[in-house]
């Protein structure tokens, strides 16, 4: 017997997901259902499915789960924390600010920033310590502020490897970020041998009119996107650690703009932007 399904689509600066409330609705195969709802024309169209839930530790308030458009689940989604807090506190679940959300990356504190009809418009995410080198993938390189580099198909890219509880090869171009041919080299990145598990690619370019650093994202398992919440970060930590930015950057994307701070004193990441509802629905399944 097919069931109806109530869900809100949210966006973080254009990043959009589809978001159910597990604790009112069981969904059996995610992964599926992410595909199949994912889609558009055929399906409710977004970048993937998040689920809220329950936690699963003491320490945590509730959890989400992210499922990419082609079924495979991320292990965390910067703009999907935001929003997954607009969802909780606007339609009554918490009154707590903080949140404290529990992630496959671990707890993340959401703090939000309410307007005059105390509905959330940002929030700004600790994103945690970033973590500069997975050593099994870059081999006897010692993991340091420098350019790995990378060859796919006719030419080689010098980045910077960030995680952000999620991997992340940052690219600094010569060129227009604009006019870069992303939907060719995204795939052949993402893919690359050295990525076991495959890797978010973002391509930036320095300086950007506004003095914000300007970046496009081929996101892992979803392909292109508007935006990217941990790649932003990921962008902010590369940019500092390679002289090219303060601890203080706006990171604009095709979505919209985030601002990151790399703090000093505890090295966490903090994140701000807004989150939005696009519009509410049902679904069966």
């Amino acid at each position: 017997m097919k069931r109806v399904i109530k869900f809100t689509k949210m966006h973080g600066a254009g990043n959009d997901y589809i978001y159910v409330n597990t604790l009112l609705y069981n969904i059996p195969d995610p992964a599926a259902a992410s595909i199949a709802w994912s889609k558009p024309h055929f399906g409710i169209g977004s970048d993937g499915l998040i689920l809220i839930g329950a936690p699963t530790r003491p320490d945590a308030d509730f959890s989400m789960r992210i499922f990419n458009n082609d079924g495979s689940e991320a292990m965390m989604c910067g703009n999907g924390t935001r929003c997954v807090a607009k969802y909780l506190h606007d339609k009554g679940m918490t009154n707590k600010n903080p949140i404290r959300l529990e992630t496959l990356s671990g707890i993340k504190v959401l703090q939000l920033h309410l307007n005059g009809e105390n509905k959330v418009e940002t929030v700004t995410v600790d994103m945690g310590e970033p973590v500069l080198r997975e050593p099994q993938q870059f081999g006897d390189q010692d993991g340091q502020a420098q350019d790995y580099s990378l060859t796919v198909d006719d030419r080689t890219f010098y980045g910077t490897f960030v995680s952000m509880g999620n991997p992340h090869f940052v690219i600094f171009l010569d060129e227009d970020v604009e006019q870069f041919p992303l939907e060719h080299y995204g795939p052949l990145l993402e893919h690359h041998p050295i990525f076991p598990q495959r890797c978010n690619i973002e391509f930036v370019s320095i300086p950007s009119p506004n003095g914000a650093l300007r970046m496009r994202v081929w996101e892992r398992g979803s392909g292109i996107t508007l935006a990217c919440g941990t790649g932003a970060c990921a962008t902010a930590v590369a940019a500092h650690l390679t002289g090219r930015s303060s601890r203080h950057s706006n990171i604009q994307m095709d979505g919209g703009t985030l601002h990151i701070e790399w703090n000093k004193t505890d090295h966490h990441i903090l994140m701000t932007g807004p989150a939005a509802i696009s519009f509410e629905g049902e679904i069966t399944l």
